[in-house]
């Protein structure tokens, strides 16, 4: 993975900004109608999500990307992020996931921002 890749560099400030429980980082990332559909199929979207993470609903606590690919389309980029999870999410134990999220970037008034983010395990 290149350093300046530039959708990899905006995945990994989305998990530093959950890390950090920080809404307002989130909310410059994340186009305004995004949605998060969970690995259980629940979708939230940008004001859920953001509300989530920042009462710990949502829960993170490190992120280490392992593999990353990205693919152009004409109208966005998809870009796959699979990486080792320390989380604690929906009340539950914290525990270390192997957590892929297919993330969809549209391009807004100059910038590269997340539309849409699938979770799953790999």
């Amino acid at each position: 993975m290149s350093n300046d890749d530039i959708f990899a560099v905006k995945y990994r400030a989305m998990y530093r900004a959950m890390i950090e429980k920080n809404g307002t980082a989130l909310n410059e990332l994340l186009e305004s109608h995004f949605a998060l559909v969970h690995m259980t199929g629940m979708r939230q979207n940008k004001r859920e999500f953001i509300r989530a993470v920042e009462t710990g609903t949502l829960n993170y606590f490190s992120e280490d990307l392992q593999e990353a690919r990205t693919i152009v389309h004409k109208d966005f980029v998809q870009f796959t992020g699979k990486s080792i999870v320390d989380a604690a999410v929906f009340g539950g134990g914290r525990h270390t996931w192997r957590l892929q999220l297919d993330v969809k970037f549209v391009f807004v008034d100059g910038d590269w921002l997340i539309s849409e983010t699938f979770a799953s395990t790999w």
